[in-house]
């Protein structure tokens, strides 16, 4: 893999229009929507904002382009996908997460295409490739983050049905939601956990605004449920298919985490660099400065490493192996490197950085995020660590 800020994909000839394509509308017609709204990083919209991205994205292909055709993708490989998803990270945009289905779509569903009746592909999932509905997925309780087994959600026969009670948090989308992928223990019982396709608008779901991250970003809702009944055709796969399905392709989910991740970092340097060459100091530029040479120097070589890494692991995944190892350490590794590459960038840009409403400031924080979210960097070291040492 050669290094370039500007990848040109030459080694994915299928996608490598596609990418010209997504490239003009994220700063073209995408960067005039936002304009047009007044919309940045952390402005709470609702969504009559959102929508309008789906069914534009969904027009243009790339909306649920990863499915495969019998669900109106392109059936794209892990590593095509990966590079999509670096460059909605990379573009800038505050919507970056609309445009291929992360916020509500069909990326958002998941793998529970896989494990879906052709009634609830009816009902539930093909509205949400067309754009014309939205889902979030709801697992993570107060208490119950990486420990997922300390749920306390639990849902109760009854009769062909299940009262669920409980309350989740940090459910992304769910603001802007119809329906929840929701994972609660079955009653009377210890290990056994099943997945629930809940309406949001049922009798006994409540939809509150979830906590704020550091992103700022209004993006999270809780769901709590009360006696909220669902029937037996909203139940996902099996009794007992719940930590199957919620924790499922988890391999797949880590790796595909990192692209995200690497269109951020990669969207500081390109920034990084920009300031250096135009910040007038001492009768020169930064850029002529020695120490800020070596700073961009290592910032550059760590993305390369992160990036290579990544995209090794995606490769042998479409090979037909299982890099189960790797992805852990792909995770660890891009998201630690990256945070340091915004520190550094945070350094470099000085004042003009550190100002609350700057790109930098606001990557800094997003990317702080990453070392945390979808499993943190100590859970990943414990995989590693057993991989090698059991």
């Amino acid at each position: 893999m050669i290094f370039d800020l500007m990848p040109g994909y030459d080694e994915l000839p299928n996608i490598k229009p596609v990418v010209d394509k997504l490239r003009d509308y994220l700063q073209g017609e995408l960067a005039d929507y936002e304009r047009a709204h007044d919309l940045g990083p952390e402005t709470a919209y609702d969504r009559s904002v959102l929508q309008p991205v789906w069914k534009r994205s969904r027009e243009l292909g790339f909306y649920g382009i990863h499915l495969p055709p019998e669900h109106g993708g392109r059936g794209l490989s892990h590593t095509e996908l990966a590079a999509l998803k670096e460059e909605v990270g990379a573009s800038g945009r505050t919507l970056y997460h609309s445009v291929l289905g992360d916020m509500g779509g069909p990326l958002r569903a998941g793998a529970i295409f896989a494990y879906a009746t052709p009634e609830q592909l009816g009902r539930y999932l093909v509205p949400v490739v067309e754009g014309d509905r939205a889902c979030c997925f709801s697992l993570t309780e107060t208490d119950a983050g990486s420990d997922v087994r300390a749920m306390r959600t639990t849902a109760t026969p009854d009769g062909d049905g299940w009262r669920i009670t409980g309350r989740k948090v940090f459910s992304s989308a769910g603001p802007f939601a119809d329906f929840s992928i929701l994972v609660a223990r079955m009653a009377g019982t210890e290990e056994t956990y099943s997945a629930f396709l809940v309406d949001l608008d049922s009798p006994g779901c409540t939809v509150l605004p979830g906590e704020v991250p550091l992103s700022g970003q209004h993006i999270e809702s809780d769901i709590v449920l009360d006696d909220c009944y669902v029937g037996p055709g909203q139940l996902l796969g099996e009794i007992g298919d719940g930590l199957r399905i919620g924790l499922g392709r988890v391999t797949t989910n880590r790796l595909l985490h990192c692209p995200t991740v690497l269109g951020h970092a990669r969207r500081v340097l390109e920034l990084t660099i920009a300031h250096a060459k135009n910040r007038a100091v001492f009768g020169g530029t930064l850029a002529d400065l020695q120490s800020i040479q070596h700073k961009i120097a290592d910032m550059a070589t760590a993305f390369y490493a992160a990036r290579s890494m990544t995209y090794a692991a995606l490769t042998a995944l479409d090979e037909g192996r299982r890099p189960r190892t790797e992805a852990f350490m792909c995770k660890l590794f891009v998201t630690e490197n990256a945070f340091t590459i915004a520190d550094t960038a945070m350094q470099i840009h000085g004042k003009a950085g550190m100002v609350k409403g700057s790109e930098i400031e606001w990557l800094f924080r997003r990317l702080r995020m990453f070392r945390i979210l979808t499993g943190s960097s100590e859970i990943q070291k414990n995989g590693i660590a057993k991989a090698l040492l059991h």
